[in-house]
């Protein structure tokens, strides 16, 4: 028994030598081929932004060269450093990953993924960039322009919380926008005032759409176009100055100077036109055309009248969301400044 027991484990560590002798002699061999082969060719392949890309294929190759000190073409396959590559290429601004490999004809492939711009933003201190996914800053280019949501009023000086934050509903609403063709025709631009909230400004239209912060955009923008729909593809776009799309289950607006018949018509062709190219949209199921409050444009005379009034209780109500009035300027005087009214608790 001893005997076979012996004999096994000869014959196992034989063939087991044997294996290994015939890897480490094909590693070898392997190793000396590829000290004598050359690199036959590359091939450079750009992904992202449907084509329109801000760094071309030459441009990569221009960061190949720096990094192989000089052309890559002829190189010996050992002495191209293809992770000194990668690095290398990782490093511009405009590119979000990149992969590099050899074929077996000796071929370089190069596939470098392009960062995405999902919104453009202008500062107060006339400044402009792009925006990505991931919150990336990015240069502007002289070739091409990325057809992507426009912000305006960016404060200049931000503290980084506040910057991280409002970033990222910068993000959601552009990516919101983005996702719908007809929002990308109605909007042209998002504003953003001292409190740091957002209000459009739409392409077809007089009026301006406050939305207050960048959370439960699709909802904000589902009342819009209930509102848009039930009420002024009928009336048409001059009749409300501001739109408030803020609160859960109510559209507040308020009624601006009217414009004239031509242009009031002009603007209903205009707008058909605009709904006929619209996707259909998931509307916010608890709200209703019943749910819209119109409210007039005010001047400090007529608030200081509605101020005066003796206050009417309402009994088993709930209290109503918060209504920004927005007041209209008389010529020569200062605007008074607009405040919220928020009624009280019975």
């Amino acid at each position: 028994m001893d005997t076979k027991r012996t004999i096994r484990k000869v014959l196992f560590t034989a063939i087991w030598l044997v294996v290994s002798g015939g890897l480490v002699t094909l590693l070898v061999a392997a190793i000396a081929k590829k000290n004598k082969e050359l690199c036959s060719d590359y091939q450079v392949t750009v992904n992202g932004n449907q084509g329109k890309h801000f760094i071309e294929s030459k441009d990569i190759l221009q960061l190949l060269y720096v990094s192989a000190h000089g052309k890559i073409k002829g190189q010996l396959l050992s002495g191209v450093d293809m992770h000194r590559m990668e690095d290398l290429l990782k490093k511009n601004v405009w590119i979000q990953d990149a992969q590099l490999y050899f074929d077996n004809r000796d071929i370089l492939h190069v596939t470098v993924t392009e960062r995405e711009p999902v919104a453009r933003i202008f500062t107060t201190g006339n400044k402009s960039f792009y925006i990505d996914n991931n919150l990336k800053r990015l240069p502007l280019s002289d070739k091409v322009s990325a057809d992507v949501p426009v912000f305006t009023d960016y404060p200049e000086k931000i503290s980084t919380s506040k910057d991280s934050a409002l970033m990222m509903d910068v993000k959601n609403i552009a990516t919101f926008i983005l996702s719908n063709s007809f929002w990308m025709s109605q909007v042209a631009q998002i504003d953003m005032d001292d409190d740091y909230k957002f209000d459009m400004i739409p392409v077809v239209g007089n009026h301006t759409v406050e939305l207050g912060d960048g959370k439960n955009i699709a909802e904000k923008f589902g009342r819009l176009m209930v509102f848009y729909k039930e009420v002024l593809s009928k009336t048409g776009f001059d009749k409300y100055a501001s739109i408030d799309v803020r609160f859960a289950g109510q559209v507040v607006a308020v009624k601006g100077k009217a414009m004239t018949k031509v242009d009031s018509a002009q603007l209903r062709k205009n707008v058909e036109k605009l709904m006929q190219q619209a996707q259909q949209m998931q509307s916010d199921t608890a709200f209703t055309t019943n749910q819209i409050i119109e409210k007039p444009l005010m001047t400090k005379d007529s608030m200081e009248e509605e101020e005066s009034k003796p206050e009417i209780k309402k009994e088993n109500k709930p209290d109503p969301a918060p209504v920004k009035l927005i007041l209209k300027k008389r010529p020569g005087e200062k605007p008074p400044k607009a405040k919220a009214v928020i009624p009280e608790k019975n």
